[in-house]
């Protein structure tokens, strides 16, 4: 599993010109599911998202986590992380999931996360056409891989 993490003022996923989630200070995650990912992976990075300290202490430092501020999540599904530009100009999804065994994983994921932060997360619809907005705080963008364990 892959995960793009933007440290976020403000974010909201529209789908048909309707608002679908919204959240103010926290974190907008794009979560990219790979084949052969499972609950393992999913466990890891939840615990690592929950305890990232990316967010300002009271002296400006990188020092608090998301479960210190009592920060949102919004939670956007994300096949593209896992694009193959080796060969060619067309990205190649080969290593992503199929829909049929990763919307599971990302229910799942979104389960696990909720543990994690003790609150209900924001999200998109698996698959859908999404508008993402955002405002990067900081700005501060951190990638995980669940493979790499970087």
């Amino acid at each position: 599993m892959r995960v793009v993490i933007q440290r976020v003022s403000e974010a909201s996923v529209n789908i048909e010109n309707k608002i679908q989630g919204q959240i103010g200070n926290g974190l907008m995650i794009l979560l990219g599911i790979e084949i052969g990912d499972g609950i393992t992976d999913i466990e890891w990075l939840c615990a690592k998202i929950s305890k990232l300290r990316i967010f300002n202490d009271e002296n400006g430092l990188m020092n608090l986590s998301l479960n210190e501020i009592n920060g949102d999540v919004l939670l956007i599904s994300q096949f593209t992380l896992h694009a193959s530009t080796k060969k060619g100009n067309r990205p190649s999804y080969i290593l992503s999931e199929k829909p049929e065994i990763a919307i599971p994983l990302y229910q799942k994921f979104i389960f696990q996360l909720e543990i994690e932060i003790g609150k209900k997360i924001q999200t998109g619809i698996f698959g859908a056409d999404m508008k993402v907005s955002l405002i990067n705080d900081g700005p501060v963008t951190i990638i995980i891989d669940s493979k790499n364990k970087e």
